[in-house]
């Protein structure tokens, strides 16, 4: 595991900033919207990849397999979302018994998820599934799906009695939390102070939860009970050793099944101190 030092300078320019517009990002992004130096994007997941790639932001809340689909990215662990158990918006929902399950139907909007499901597919149930993309409306579908996200809360589908919660699979396979994005940079972007101000920011969400809510849950669709739970119970926002080491362990499993390309690239990580 490498270690990129960050630079000891004021910032002094723009942050083209990337992120979920899910519940689940509000506490890591808490007033940057307001920075008048960050200019602030929210796209899917998936998306977020590209944007980095096509240097269209110079950091990104990013899945973190992406970080074995780009060459040079360093992984910023000023904060990230994560969950030690049961995630509540990582889900399979199937109408036969998981360990029956043949394909799965995958919401692609987070690669990280996708590849999870395949894992513990593999790994909990011996099972090789086949991936397909989820249908935009599928609402009598047998096919077992994947959904990630609020609408997992907001519009959890019918008629599924058997699910398996992502997290809390993992958790019960390797002992580990498991992140599902953290921050990351482009390689050639001077960070500047930049890890310190995403750590303030991740503090002051941490410690302004009920404001998070009162702004966000009701718009978004979520109960607010459910809502405060999930922030405060279920959720993850920061990145120590234990995550790293999850993070490491996901990518040499996901190598193994061949879920990236070529070697597993090492975590290069900037420090936020």
């Amino acid at each position: 595991m490498n270690c990129a030092e960050m630079p000891r300078h004021e910032v002094h320019t723009q942050l083209r900033l990337g992120s979920v517009s899910f519940l689940n990002a509000k506490p890591l992004i808490y007033g940057l919207d307001e920075e008048p130096n960050v200019e602030l994007t929210l796209h899917v997941p998936s998306r977020l990849a590209d944007l980095l790639r096509d240097a269209v932001v110079d950091v990104a809340l990013l899945p973190v397999i992406d970080y074995q689909r780009l060459e040079g990215l360093r992984l910023i662990p000023a904060g990230g979302i994560a969950s030690d158990g049961a995630t509540l918006t990582v889900r399979i929902f199937s109408k036969q018994p998981i360990a029956q399950i043949n394909e799965l139907a995958c919401d692609w909007h987070s690669h990280t998820s996708v590849a999870l499901a395949y894992i513990i597919m593999q790994e909990k149930y011996g099972r090789t599934i086949k991936l397909r993309e989820l249908p935009d409306a599928a609402a009598d579908d047998d096919v077992p799906r994947l959904l990630i996200g609020d609408k997992v809360i907001t519009r959890e589908p019918g008629g599924f009695p058997y699910q398996l919660d992502l997290g809390e699979a993992w958790k019960e396979l390797t002992g580990l939390p498991f992140v599902f994005a953290a921050w990351m940079a482009r390689p050639d972007f001077d960070l500047g102070d930049w890890p310190l101000r995403l750590k303030q920011a991740k503090r002051e969400g941490m410690a302004n939860i009920e404001t998070i809510l009162s702004r966000h849950a009701g718009p978004l669709g979520w109960p607010l009970p459910v809502a405060r739970r999930y922030l405060t119970e279920h959720l993850r926002f920061d990145i120590g050793q234990r995550e790293i080491d999850a993070i490491e362990r996901f990518h040499r499993m996901a190598a193994i099944h061949g879920l990236i390309d070529g070697p597993v690239q090492p975590l290069r990580l900037v420090t936020s101190e």
